[in-house]
């Protein structure tokens, strides 16, 4: 950080757990990380960390005799905390480290520097992430490295698809298109690959409506194209009503959403239950 105006000394940010930031002011531009965290009062300096909080939201640690310069690393915020380690984390793309085994939705959230329209998922290996809210304490200490994801809150307006499913669509190489028609969201999945010997054809566009609310509210069926039938020649269970929509004729796939869950459910599961539907489709 640059002295300020005439005043030749030195100011940083020094954090604690917290993430409480109180200014400090050194004569020198250059100090030791035990300087740093004598001056947030940790004691012993020896069992005390201090890491710098750099602008892009990495960390870097700063060891005790290793000389920090204030001038022009950018790196005005410092957290001081007791610790004998550091736990390791990933929020989005960025590597981040935590010297506590705990860790509040809060302080993640203040870390990852979030707008306010954003929320954090916890992604859970072979479940559904799970949403971060300020009040949850997550246990960093747990085999591997935890990860988390920024995803804008929203709803379904106008033509836009909340990130998440964005995000899930794009990272399982789904092919997809967005459609409006007649004040209806559809979500076409292109060329899904049908369960092998399933079906007349190997591949499908798979259509699915997005109700007002979503993803508060739960799309109910999904649509087909072209229509499908079992290897057998007979016509899936519950398949032959039709719908238009986006200039083509679909096969409706009447399975019916009950159990929906606000905040946790979305394309993700949506695409779950089709390929399940698909698997199990019988005459």
């Amino acid at each position: 950080m640059k002295p300020q105006g005439n005043d030749p000394r030195f100011p940083v940010l020094i954090a604690d757990e917290g993430l409480n930031f109180k200014k400090h002011v050194f004569d020198d531009p250059k100090v030791l990380g035990r300087q740093l965290i004598e001056a947030a009062g940790g004691h012993p300096v020896d069992e005390h960390v201090a890491i710098a909080i750099l602008p892009n939201g990495d960390f870097e640690d700063i060891r005790l005799d290793e000389s920090y310069d204030l001038r022009g690393r950018g790196a005005e915020k410092v957290l001081v905390t007791r610790t004998d380690r550091v736990f390791k984390f990933r929020i989005d793309d960025k590597d981040l480290e935590w010297p506590r085994a705990c860790i509040s939705g809060f302080v993640l959230r203040k870390l990852a520097d979030l707008p306010a329209n954003y929320n954090l998922w916890q992604e859970i290996p072979g479940q559904q992430d799970r949403k971060i809210a300020d009040s949850d304490v997550i246990n960093l200490d747990a085999k591997g490295v935890e990860r988390f994801i920024s995803l804008i809150d929203q709803t379904t307006e106008g033509d836009t698809l909340p990130s998440f499913d964005q995000t899930f669509l794009v990272d399982h190489g789904y092919q997809f298109e967005v459609i409006q028609e007649a004040g209806k969201t559809g979500i076409i999945l292109k060329s899904l690959v049908l369960p092998e010997g399933k079906f007349n054809v190997e591949t499908a566009d798979i259509l699915v409506l997005l109700p007002t609310g979503y993803p508060d509210c739960a799309p109910d069926m999904f649509y087909a194209s072209p229509h499908l039938t079992l290897a057998s020649g007979q016509v899936p269970k519950a398949c032959s009503a039709q719908l238009s929509h986006a200039g083509r004729v679909w096969q409706r796939w009447s399975r019916h959403n009950n159990a929906w869950r606000p905040g946790v459910d979305g394309l993700r599961t949506m695409a779950a239950r089709i390929k399940t539907a698909l698997m199990e489709a019988r005459a």
